[in-house]
């Protein structure tokens, strides 16, 4: 089967190409290994708009709801996870592609357009200790692993509102709390800052901090950083370490396809969300777009799935096939 349109990815960017897909009528396919996005850990999202307070897991399920609503439109493989991306029947005059996808399931599918909102994951430090002693005071999901450090010294990694965010998660739980950012000031929203610095928990920001090595014996008992500016090392103990570095996107899959950035990241047009190949685009924390945000992801998807729909009427001549 040739689908007019492949989406890979179910964050808020996949559900809202493929919900703005099904109402224009294009045979669409949506993959992913799961609904939700980096945000699923999320204990409280306060900035998805309609939602004063809602839960990642929440939030995840109301977008694939919201896809489901459409079964004559949308088709769902989940859980699958897409291993490769190929150009194929590509004609020589105007470089106009059908495209094969290739699933960690064996299975394979085409389309005339896809959508790649495959999103980014966790950065991790790499320093000494952090793999030796991850699962073991190291951990990546505040929201989730904050409840195991309960009455215990924590160092959070990170000046953006995702270490001001872990810090947040953590101060029902941990005694002390220090955040440890590489800078010398802070990146996250002023709202987060003033959650965390008006909290008696959080004992110190440490800035130009460049972490050295995470320490321990069996489990962490300290970390080992450098000041940028000074060079003067210290040890500062600690029961656990949250890293909250940033995230790197998921494009190796297509990094022979569409042009990428020196971060990895896939330039798109900002006006339509178009790659540098015809019938690709993308959305979401995988692009270029400076602010990865839940809200923008959605709209850049909604361009992005407009633009497709308008590719494929000028690519036929005639409206795609309805789902």
């Amino acid at each position: 089967m040739l689908y007019d349109v492949i989406i890979i990815g179910g964050g808020p960017a996949g559900a809202a190409a493929a919900i703005y897909s099904a109402r224009k009528k294009l045979k669409t396919l949506l993959i992913t290994d799961s609904f939700g996005g980096q945000s699923v850990v999320s204990a409280d999202i306060q900035n998805w708009i309609g939602e004063p307070h809602i839960s990642g897991f929440d939030l995840a399920q109301k977008l694939e709801a919201h896809v489901r609503a459409f079964p004559d439109a949308v088709e769902i493989k989940v859980p699958e996870k897409v291993v490769e991306i190929k150009s194929v029947r590509c004609s020589t005059s105007d470089r106009i592609c059908d495209f094969e996808v290739r699933t960690d399931q064996s299975n394979i599918y085409e389309s005339k357009a896809l959508i790649l909102a495959i999103g980014a994951r966790r950065k991790k430090l790499g320093v000494p200790g952090e793999e030796k002693f991850n699962g073991k005071g190291v951990a990546y999901c505040s929201t989730c692993d904050a409840p195991l450090f309960s009455g215990k010294k924590v160092a959070v990694v990170g000046g953006g509102n995702a270490g001001l965010e872990a810090a947040v998660d953590l101060f029902p739980y941990a005694s002390e709390i220090y955040l440890i950012h590489r800078g010398n000031v802070l990146k996250g929203d002023p709202i987060e800052q003033e959650k965390i610095k008006t909290n008696p928990k959080l004992k110190e920001i440490i800035f130009d901090a460049e972490i050295l090595e995470i320490l321990g014996e069996g489990f962490v008992n300290g970390i080992k950083y450098k000041n940028s500016k000074t060079g003067e090392e210290k040890i500062l103990q600690v029961d656990g370490v949250f890293v909250e570095v940033g995230s790197t996107p998921n494009s190796e899959i297509v990094k022979d396809l569409v042009d990428l950035d020196k971060w990895g990241q896939i330039k798109i047009d900002p006006r339509h969300a178009s790659t540098s190949h015809q019938g690709i685009f993308a959305a979401g924390d995988i692009t270029d777009d400076p602010y990865k945000q839940n809200n923008i992801s959605a709209g850049d998807a909604v361009k992005a799935a407009l633009a497709a729909y308008n590719y494929l009427l000028k690519r036929e001549k005639m409206p795609p096939a309805a789902g």
